[in-house]
């Protein structure tokens, strides 16, 4: 359908009514209002699924755990320490598992297997967090692209008709054809705070199982009490 006569009709039925319901605002805004609103549902289920994995993997990332495994490895008591660790799953769990795992061989290779295994935790708690700041940036720009091509639309619409310049039609197509720009702030700027928290979180808690690593190395290097 030609544009210029949907503004037409969307600015006249604004005129009868006094004011636009918000479905009548978000078809205005074109087919690509669609796109932003799939974006809009993934950032969604990405924020609220990262935000519940990162606090699933805080809990038990506390002295206390480090506490009862320095007593049962303490006790020479290995299968209670990695028995705690699995029923704990949790990133440091698993971490302080892999290095019980690897006790009897040298200090440094029981190190590098916990850090390699809270790289690949870390890489498990970032998943969908670039995805997340990719539509951050994108969401604006595909709106912007709406109103721009509503804008050309508009224009080409105006000089097929003779070039006549209605300020009323251009009104009319200016506001219908920014909405896709609202409409990618929208979307875009919750995307933004929601991965900056997220990254923060991340940050938080990548810090509190640095602490707890060097607290079951320090648990390894205790003189063997006699």
């Amino acid at each position: 359908m030609n544009f210029l006569l949907q503004t037409t009709a969307v600015a006249e039925q604004a005129t009868e009514a006094g004011e636009m319901s918000l479905w009548q605002l978000f078809n205005s805004g074109g087919w690509l209002m669609w796109v932003l609103l799939l974006l809009g549902g993934v950032t969604v289920f990405i924020f609220v699924e990262r935000f519940v994995a990162i606090r699933k993997a805080s809990k038990g990332m506390n002295m206390g755990f480090m506490n009862r495994i320095r007593d049962a490895i303490s006790d020479g008591n290995i299968q209670a320490a990695l028995d705690m660790c699995r029923r704990s799953n949790t990133p440091i769990a698993r971490m302080v598992e892999k290095g019980i795992e690897r006790l009897g061989r040298p200090m440094s290779d029981v190190q590098n297997a916990i850090e390699n295994v809270a790289n690949l935790e870390v890489s498990r708690l970032e998943n969908g967090l670039p995805f997340l700041a990719t539509i951050a940036g994108g969401a604006p720009m595909i709106g912007f692209l709406g109103t721009v091509m509503g804008m050309v639309q508009t224009f080409m619409d105006m000089s097929a008709a003779g070039g006549t310049v209605d300020m009323a039609l251009l009104s009319g197509g200016m506001y219908v054809a920014m909405i896709t720009t609202v409409g990618g702030l929208i979307v875009g700027i919750p995307a933004y705070f929601g991965y900056n928290y997220l990254v923060a979180a991340i940050e938080r808690l990548v810090f509190r199982m640095e602490a707890n690593s060097i607290a079951f190395m320090d648990i390894l290097n205790q003189p063997v009490q006699k």
